[in-house]
């Protein structure tokens, strides 16, 4: 029997409105059985049963799922006309948005009211590619995972409208405001049902915010504009046209533009100061709906509680043939309000005068609601110094200050703070999480919150740095979960903590033409276990959790150089203190290997003239508990044997001392004071001072006599000092996740000063100070001179800062030292797994030979920028460019004062 039951037919006998129709392309029936059509023609309903149901048209989709979803099965029951099987059986197909068309037809008429039925579909076509015109290659590789596309899908209206409005999006953001995007579509004529997307983008034509304005301020402009962080005016790198000072007043000129400085002249008024270099000047509708709370933020941080924003306007001007914008800011400030008297209530561990002063809040003092709520702790500071700090660093963890208005008379408001302080808490259980590497006494010993004591906040903050200090665990994750217990006055914490790999490798490898195998290999292992080591279960890859410092380093230069070096620390020496117990062992070679005779390196000239330093050192520092615990105290003891043949360590001042041993026995005391934090690789705040003496025993005053022996330095004698101070500032407040935005500015002072006993005896020439260029040299490792790096110069030996001829090393090394550096640093990445930030630097040193010489004033100076990325596997790598600001002269040009300086594995002095 033909198909007679079209879709058409169900919309008109059910009376069901549906948005599918059969389309034009549907093959209609050629012959219509009268019989059938009569089954819509009764005037009382009939039921009737399905016997069989097929499904035709789905090329994608298998039959069984299709009939599952119309929900239609064999035996159903459905009554025609009246029935709505049919119809929702078309609505559960349709909103699958695979189909361009859903049809369904009675095929056959059984005697017993058995019915066969069909069901027709039209798949959509699918996606066989996408394609971007009038767009730029790297906009259109963007676009192509911002706009959802998935070859091989269906095409479906929403996924159209879904691409468009992201491709709107994504130049909207880039200050293209009137996008208009239009759809070409082909079909592929190799494929069966598959279509090719093509969207043609007009980008039309930039437009940014050429000025901002505000009406009804009594408050400066410039300082309005400047809360807005997201919304900025167009770049000014010209002047701006000039105005007749007669029509245009300087006030108003300074209220449309927000220029600060003007040159006035007989007729006009010119800006002379550029301002806003860099402004991206897009506009961002939601992002300036924030900006204006930042603004109504400042206003009510001035005292003008009531300040609104009345309208704003933002419309298109024409300027030099460009559409900008131009946006209105109308606000009504409303009044000026101060703080009237305050008075607490319900304070009993406190009194009420130790409260004001910690408050810091006077009658007449500008009102700000921001600044009461912070000084009261509602808004928790690491830094402490407001009343909840005060009470909860005692135990009052359940203690809460609410300030209420008591009166407001003319411009003035008086407060009353109701203190509840509640018992105080003691610390029950102490739980870490995540730590599935480092043994939890490693962590527990580094934490100030102890089972029994008193909750301190103070405390709970201090263990969170200490924690991050280890380098152990992402310091972004370190999360310690307080749990009060309200009932038994109580509170557990658990800290929740995410480990990272602190362990570094070097490795590097290459042949040099005549000196031979070149490289190094180097591990260091920050989280060692020593105890198992004989553990075979514990090496996965290796015994780690204890908290101890393992470090092996093998370099090799062929014929020319070779070191050997062994560390290791155990940070808690007897497990019950902070008694830091650090042992090394070296020994280093290097030698002229090259023969001039032969024109090449041999092993017989790397035999001839060397120097060769071996040495062992030990050392162990101490926690102190005053004047605080973030003061350390170490003692060292070093021993250093060189052995010179045929090398002059210092030709310009022992023209003839080339050959014998010399033998360095040091004493070390290091004064210490670290406060940094939250992570030692970027600290954000806090500061690291160190005071150092290394000396060795006078034996020329035991021994006078010594001074005239053919080798008076066979018996190294000195004392050196150093002192080194770095404070952190963060000049943009953020916590958690939002440090990753903070600018912080780094300002050190570096000192150094080497003496001797006796005035006969020439101050020793090992251990003295090598300044300039990176600081990477290997004298470090062969005579112990500390390297003091200086970007923009290279290694100089004249205290004259003109005076800086190109070369690589000195002749001559110094004996007192100064540096100054003042840094900005941003954060680009603080991921555990890439840590990256850029810099920018001011940087001024010197060295000299004596105190008569000696002008701590008389600095070479360098500017200049850096980048940093710190990688655990590799330890830091790091860059600078600098330019040596007294390098600059007649006969040298700008460029040729720069440097590029390198750094691997540590940021030199």
């Amino acid at each position: 029997m033909q198909k007679v039951y079209r879709l058409i037919a169900i919309l008109i006998f059910s009376s069901v409105s549906l948005m599918a129709s059969a389309q034009s392309d549907t093959t209609h029936p050629t012959s219509v059985d009268p019989n059938l059509i009569d089954i819509f023609n009764q005037k009382v309903p009939k039921k009737y049963h399905i016997n069989e149901i097929r499904v035709t048209g789905n090329k994608y989709f298998d039959q069984a799922l299709l009939i599952s979803i119309a929900n239609l099965n064999k035996g159903d029951e459905v009554v025609i006309p009246g029935g709505d099987n049919f119809s929702k059986a078309i609505q559960n197909l349709w909103k699958q948005n695979y189909f361009s068309s859903v049809e369904i037809y009675i095929t056959k008429l059984y005697e017993d009211n058995r019915i066969d039925l069909e069901i027709v579909v039209t798949e959509r076509p699918r996606l066989c590619n996408f394609t971007f015109a009038g767009v730029k290659k790297s906009e259109s590789e963007d676009l192509s995972g911002k706009t959802g596309m998935v070859k091989g899908r269906v095409i479906t209206e929403n996924m159209r409208k879904t691409a468009i409005e992201a491709i709107q999006k994504y130049f909207y953001d880039k200050s293209y405001q009137n996008v208009n995007v239009r759809i070409e579509t082909k079909t592929d004529p190799n494929t069966e049902n598959c279509q090719s997307l093509v969207f043609h983008i007009d980008k039309g034509d930039k437009v940014k915010i050429e000025q901002i304005s505000f009406s009804g301020n009594t408050v400066d402009p410039v300082k309005l504009k400047k809360e807005m962080k997201d919304t900025k005016e167009k770049s000014r790198l010209t002047l701006h046209p000039a105005k007749d000072s007669n029509a245009y007043t300087l006030e108003q000129y300074r209220k449309d533009y927000g220029y600060l400085t003007f040159t006035k002249t007989k007729r006009f008024l010119e800006p002379y100061v550029k301002i806003r270099p860099f402004a991206s000047a897009k506009y961002n509708e939601a992002k300036f709906k924030d900006d204006l709370d930042k603004v109504i933020a400042f206003y009510n941080s001035q005292g003008y509680r009531d300040a609104v924003i009345v309208d704003t306007t933002v419309r298109t001007i024409d300027v030099n043939g460009k559409k900008n914008l131009k946006i209105s800011i109308q606000v009504n400030e409303g009044s000026k309000y101060y703080f009237g008297n305050i008075a607490w209530k319900g304070n009993t561990k406190y009194s009420d005068s130790l409260l004001n002063l910690i408050l810091g809040i006077k009658k007449g003092d500008v009102y700000n609601l921001e600044t009461l709520n912070k000084k009261l702790g509602k808004q928790m500071s690491p830094e402490g110094g407001d009343i909840s700090g005060l009470y909860m660093d005692d135990g009052y963890l359940f203690f809460r200050a609410d300030p209420v208005e008591t009166a407001v008379y003319n411009d003035t408001i008086d407060y009353e703070i109701r203190i509840v302080e509640g018992p105080q808490a003691t610390l029950r259980n102490i739980n870490i999480v995540g730590n599935d590497k480092t043994k939890d006494y490693v962590v527990r010993r580094e934490l100030r919150t102890i089972p029994g004591e008193k909750f301190s906040r103070s405390d709970l903050m201090r263990s969170v740095r200490e924690l991050g200090q280890l380098n152990f665990f992402n310091p972004e994750k370190i999360d310690p979960n307080v749990v009060p217990n309200p009932d038994d006055g109580t509170v557990d914490i658990t800290y929740k903590l995410e480990e990272k790999s602190s362990d570094q490798l070097e490795l590097s490898a290459g042949w040099g033409g005549g000196i031979g195998l070149t490289g190094t290999l180097g591990v260091s292992f920050n989280n060692f276990s020593i105890r198992n080591i004989w553990k075979k279960s514990a090496w996965s890859p290796l015994p780690s959790g204890d908290g101890q410092k393992l470090s092996i380093r093998v370099q090799s230069n062929g014929r020319a150089f070779r070191s050997y070096n062994f560390s290791f620390t155990e940070p808690w020496l007897g497990g019950k203190k902070r008694n830091a117990f650090t042992v090394s062992v070296y020994d280093t070679k290097f030698a002229n290997a090259y023969d001039p005779v032969l024109g090449k390196y041999t092993s017989s000239a790397a035999n001839n003239s060397y120097i060769k330093t071996s040495g062992i050192s030990l050392s162990l520092g101490k926690q102190l508990k005053w004047p605080d615990d973030f003061f350390s105290l170490s003692f060292g003891i070093n021993y250093t044997r060189y052995k010179l043949k045929n090398y002059s360590i210092d030709p310009v001042n022992l023209p003839g001392f080339d050959n014998g041993v010399s033998n360095n026995l040091s004493f070390r005391l290091a004064l210490a004071r670290n406060s940094t934090g939250p992570s030692p690789i970027f600290p954000t705040s806090g500061s690291n001072f160190l005071l150092s003496l290394q000396f060795t025993p006078p034996y020329s005053l035991i021994d006078p006599n010594r001074v005239y022996k053919a080798n008076p330095y066979e018996l190294v004698e000195y004392h050196k000092w150093k002192y080194t101070g770095e404070w952190f500032v963060p000049l943009t407040r953020a916590s958690g996740e939002e440090r990753n935005k903070q600018l912080i500015l780094r300002a050190a002072i570096k000192a150094g000063f080497i003496g001797r006993y006796n005035s006969k005896l020439n101050i020793s020439p090992f251990e003295r100070f090598q300044v300039g260029d990176a600081g990477l040299s290997n004298n470090f490792a062969l005579l112990g001179f500390d390297i003091i790096a200086h970007r923009g110069y290279p290694v100089y030996e004249s205290s004259n800062p003109r005076v800086n001829p190109d070369q690589q090393a000195a002749q001559q090394y110094f004996t007192i030292f100064n540096k100054y550096v003042l840094e900005l640093r941003y954060p680009f990445s603080l991921n555990p797994s890439s840590t990256i930030y850029g810099l920018t630097f001011f940087e001024a040193a010197n060295g000299w030979y004596s105190m008569k010489d000696y002008n701590p004033f008389k600095l070479r100076r360098s500017v200049g920028v850096g980048m940093r990325f710190f990688l655990p596997m590799f330890g830091l790598l790091g860059f600078d460019y600098g330019i040596g600001l007294d390098r600059v002269g007649p006969n040298t040009k700008m460029k040729d004062a720069a440097r590029f300086t390198f750094m691997l594995g540590f940021e030199p002095e």
